[in-house]
């Protein structure tokens, strides 16, 4: 939690971010002044007040008595000035005024809940001679339209003027200072007015908002009884207010960036050349045309425009790397990736093992190419051998070859491997035995079985293997040649031998007969004696190991647990025996060894645990995660919907495209290096490097890059992912990824090619990465420090012209990272909830370390997307563009869906008429509609079928099963939706987006003093 000071708290010098609520009050008392206080009139002008090309923007304060030095009422139009400035044309100054940064201060002694950390540096005095808060008048250049007044122009290009910083000291005051008053108090009214503009004049529409004299109301209660652009707003909740008056709703938004983009790329071609422009959004479908760089679905670099000092990417307080999808799954509409042979394909660099690409550049005719990832040159053998044509050396063969002219192929290794496995191990223990699941368990995987026996191709020619256990381990011989499969028990676990090797892992259509009849027999099992009280969780995975070890073959174990999980060894893997909370996130130094005996054969472990209990036992999830499997609990499987779940998690695991014994090998340019790696996986002693026991196309890391010595700027930048793994069939490939950057002198041009949702997922695969060694707070704190020293940085370096202090720059692609930024702070992970169990924060976070960037973009900030209330079933009703994730977006008249890769929510108004409910869930009571998980009815008529097929088609691109959640207006499970109304106070205490938004711009501006 972070605390804003009271009046009568005093303050020292001190680091940022020091401490969670400890003010110092060591220093002698003096005046706290706010460089944004509050204001009793915003007035934002009439047409009098402009000229045809300027705004005249007078800024005047008004404060707390003793704290802050206060301004007359009676001045002529005082306003607050924070205003959103979108830099995006340094040819013309833009400076956006933004309505909805009127900042009253709150009231004194009010209590600050919010998780924000205010940057406790020196305060500033008013009378200082370089106070950059005094109240002045400043002109600005203002192109913009209404509609453009808090997102700005959507043009990324920008002219290159000399970067100065704001002129802060040598503006008059305007207003005379008066005595103080004892607090502010008033409601807000806004009021727009239309100005009619000259023709040649660029601003149509201005704003105007006046702010009463103060009543006895607090400021904080205000509700605006008009809004811009004949938009009507809702009531809003006391989560969606601001602590400062800020209006949410015209605040940057990260729906609008979202909806921009997808109207620029939608459905379109992005062509991938060398040193491409910036890509579409991760959330944005688009078809990319690979010419020479791979897709950015691939690889996504942070900035798309490297620094060439490593000082002055030290500057821009961002970082520098890239997140890698190395198995990404193309869109039908792509060309597939190209095949090569090994012996066909031109042989890479002999210095550091680099693959060939296009970034290679050829001299001597084309007998030596020179590799920007060591800087060597390296002969071309004479087979591979073709000539350059044209002054900048590019082979006559070019065209021919994949790895001359593609960012993205794949090579085809002449060595073959083991084909892989499918292993399941069943627990028939005592509990598991009376839990009265194992005969649907049964069916579901001999349906499975058949299913996969009757496809046609290499699904029937996959070997299979069964095993029983409970504290011992059941081994099935099911060769072909018997007459049943017998069955051979191995009591001593400690150290697990094979009894024999054939038969235990047999082509699908040679035994499908034999392991029916196990199957079959399974939930007949004896279920005398007495249950020993759980099974360690490495029992059944040592021996799945055991036996692809045996045969020399990797595969995928698929483990249906029922009985209570123990732990094994010294270090606890949960929260039990220790008294350090960053612990709960670290696995057991048993879990970690048996994950490295599972990365060393290519064992995916996938646990299926069908009797799940939060807490008594140790999670079980690292082994899963950690080998590319996957953790799915069910409640016993007695209810239809979770016998759904069920089946579709199991199918899904056997069918996903799975690459087995995965190497990852990174390279980038010479004069940089591989500073970190984050993901799911055990660290080893180099980043640029990484084992993988499993992976599938879901599964995403993010590499960290540094400076070793300044960069060629006409070189650029090259990056290079080579992963090599093995198929199903035993194929052995290697894919390549290659991403070139451009470079500049210019900091500014590396702000203008980040992007907010790129940054978001780098952030959150590292901060969840450090949850294992550096405690919560610590985290949260190193996230808002370093974005606000970022808007710090960009604010001196890359602002072309002078702005006030009231005014907030960003860059324009980075509009949305607040607002994302403070989703992922206040997340389960990094800020855990009163009603969230230890199990399910180390789920979640497990969850999302494997997610892209579009899935986790989705996840930190949901699509809240309303629902038609009806149709005349000549047009299928269509959901509408997505809204603010906000209470206040939400009618009582309405429906709305919350769409995150782990969640859909069904949200149901109290006003939503009878009709509607009648159609959707066959029912015109509201009070008798059902609440919590559910499954919405198959009726027949236009809305159900369009809303159920709409949730259908947001499933099916979901990386896992999730279940529909019903939530009624008022019920008590509306907590579950608030904690996706990521732009509210969230229930564990979470800040607001609005208040996080302005701590950022109040300390960025301190930084800058």
């Amino acid at each position: 939690m972070m605390d804003v000071p009271s009046a009568n708290q005093s303050h020292t010098p001190c680091q940022p971010w020091a401490g969670q609520k400890d003010w110092s009050t060591a220093s002698p008392p003096r005046h706290l002044f706010d460089p944004l206080p509050s204001f009793q009139h915003l007035n934002l002008g009439s047409s009098s007040d402009y000229t045809p090309c300027y705004n005249h923007l007078q800024m005047s304060s008004s404060s707390f008595q003793r704290d802050f030095t206060a301004f007359s009422p009676n001045n002529n139009n005082p306003h607050n000035n924070l205003l959103y400035v979108n830099n995006t044309d340094h040819s013309v100054q833009r400076v956006i005024p933004d309505v909805s940064a009127t900042i009253p201060a709150a009231s004194q002694g009010s209590n600050m809940n919010e998780d924000i950390h205010p940057c406790d540096t020196q305060w500033t005095s008013l009378h200082s001679p370089h106070n950059p808060y005094q109240a002045v008048a400043q002109h600005f250049q203002h192109p913009y339209t209404q509609q453009d007044l808090v997102n700005g122009p959507q043009s990324p290009h920008q002219n290159h003027l000399p970067v100065r910083p704001p002129l802060y000291g040598n503006e008059s005051p305007q207003c005379i200072p008066q005595p103080g008053f004892e607090g502010v108090n008033a409601r807000s009214s806004a009021v727009f007015t239309h100005n009619h503009a000259s023709p040649t004049s660029p601003i149509q529409q201005q704003p105007q908002w006046t702010l009463p004299a103060h009543s006895g109301e607090n400021i904080n209660q205000f509700v605006p009884t008009a809004a811009a652009q004949v938009k009507s707003f809702t009531p809003q909740s006391p989560n969606s207010e601001s602590r400062y008056g800020l209006d949410p709703e015209l605040l940057p938004s990260a729906v609008k960036v979202m909806t921009e983009d997808k109207a620029e790329w939608e459905g379109k071609v992005f062509t991938s050349e060398p040193f491409s422009s910036l890509p579409p959004l991760a959330t944005t479908s688009c078809i990319v045309e690979d010419r020479g760089n791979a897709s950015p679905f691939a690889i996504r670099s942070t900035s798309y425009c490297v620094p060439c000092e490593g000082q002055a990417a030290l500057l821009s307080r961002l970082p520098l790397g890239a997140l890698i999808t190395p198995l990404v799954k193309q869109s039908a509409e792509e060309q597939p990736l190209p095949l090569c042979k090994e012996t066909e394909c031109v042989v890479g660099c002999g210095g550091c093992g680099a693959s060939m690409c296009p970034a290679m550049g050829w001299q001597d005719c084309g007998q030596r190419f020179y590799c920007p990832f060591c800087g060597k040159l390296s002969e071309v053998p004479w087979q591979h051998y073709q000539p350059t044509n044209g002054v900048n050396g590019v082979r006559v063969d070019k065209e021919k070859r994949p790895e001359l002219s593609m960012g993205s192929y794949e090579i085809l290794n002449s060595q073959k491997g083991e084909a892989a496995a499918l292993l399941l191990a069943i627990d028939v223990s005592v509990s598991a035995l009376r839990g009265g699941h194992l005969e649907f368990v049964t069916q579901q995987i001999q349906m499975l079985l058949n299913f996969m026996n009757r496809e046609d191709g290499d699904a029937s020619d996959v070997r299979v293997g069964l095993m029983t256990y409970d504290s011992r381990i059941h081994l099935y011989d099911l060769s072909p040649e018997l007459s049943r499969p017998h069955m051979l028990v191995i009591t001593e676990t400690e150290d697990l031998q094979l009894p024999v090797r054939e038969g235990l892992l047999v082509p699908l259509k040679d035994c499908i007969s034999s392991i029916e009849s196990v199957l079959q027999l399974i939930p007949q099992f004896n279920t005398e004696g007495t249950d020993s009280g759980g099974v360690p969780m490495e029992l059944p995975v040592k021996a799945g190991l055991a036996v692809l070890q045996g045969l020399g073959c990797p595969g995928k174990l698929l483990i249906f647990h029922s009985t209570s999980l123990i732990e094994t060894g010294y270090t606890s893997s949960g929260f039990f025996g220790t008294n350090k909370p960053k612990s709960i996130f670290q696995p057991s130094e048993q879990a970690v060894s048996v994950v490295k005996e599972c990365v060393r054969q290519g064992c995916g472990v996938h646990l299926f645990v069908l009797s799940h209990q939060g807490v008594g036992g140790a999670w079980p999830g690292d082994i899963p995660y950690l080998t590319g499997g996957a953790l799915h609990t069910y409640s016993h499987l007695q209810g239809e919907l979770d016998r759904e779940r069920f089946s579709t998690d199991l199918k899904g695991t056997v069918e996903t495209h799975t690459g087995y014994k995965a190497e990852l090998r990174i390279f980038v340019s010479k004069d940089l290096r591989v500073s970190g790696c984050y993901g799911l996986f055990v660290p080893g002693p180099n980043p640029g490097r990484v084992t993988l026991a499993t992976l599938d196309t879901w599964t995403t890391l993010a590499v960290e890059l540094a400076h070793t010595r300044a960069l060629d700027e006409t070189r650029g930048v090259a990056i290079q992912v080579v992963l090599s793994y093995t198929l199903q069939t035993g194929d052995r490939r290697t894919r390549v990824h290659t991403l070139t950057l451009r470079c500049s002198q210019q900091l500014q041009d590396t702000f203008r090619h980040y992007q907010a949702q790129t940054l978001l997922t780098f952030y959150c695969k590292k901060m969840y990465c450090a949850v294992q060694e550096r405690p919560l707070q610590e985290l949260r704190e190193e996230l808002q420090t370093e974005v606000t020293e970022a808007l710090a940085s960009y604010r001196k370096h890359c602002c072309s012209a002078s702005v006030s202090a009231g005014q907030l720059v960003l860059p324009q692609y980075l509009r949305a990272l607040p607002v994302y930024i403070n989703s992922l702070r206040k997340s389960e992970v990094l800020l855990p909830g009163l009603r969230s169990s230890i199990h399910q924060r180390l789920q979640q976070r497990c969850q999302v370390l494997r997610m892209d960037t579009c899935s986790t973009a989705t996840h930190f900030y949901p699509l809240l997307l309303p629902l038609p209330l009806s149709t005349d079933g000549s047009n299928p009703p269509k959901p509408e563009e997505a809204l603010r994730c906000s209470a206040a977006s939400l009618e009582p008249r309405g429906l709305y869906l919350v769409h995150t890769p782990l969640t859909l929510l069904l949200w149901v108004g109290t006003q939503v008429p009878a009709c509607t409910l009648v159609e959707l869930f066959n029912t015109s009571c509201f009070s008798s509609l059902p609440s919590g998980e559910t499954k919405l009815p198959v009726l027949e008529n236009h809305l159900s079928i369009s809303i159920r097929s709409l949730i259908n088609t947001l499933n099916s691109g979901a990386s896992c099963t999730r279940k529909l959640w019903v939530v009624k207006q008022g019920d008590s499970c509306e907590e579950a939706l608030q904690r996706h109304l990521v732009e509210d106070k969230s229930p564990n205490g979470g800040a607001s987006y609005a208040d996080f938004l302005y701590h950022l711009h109040v300390n960025s501006v301190r930084l800058l003093q």
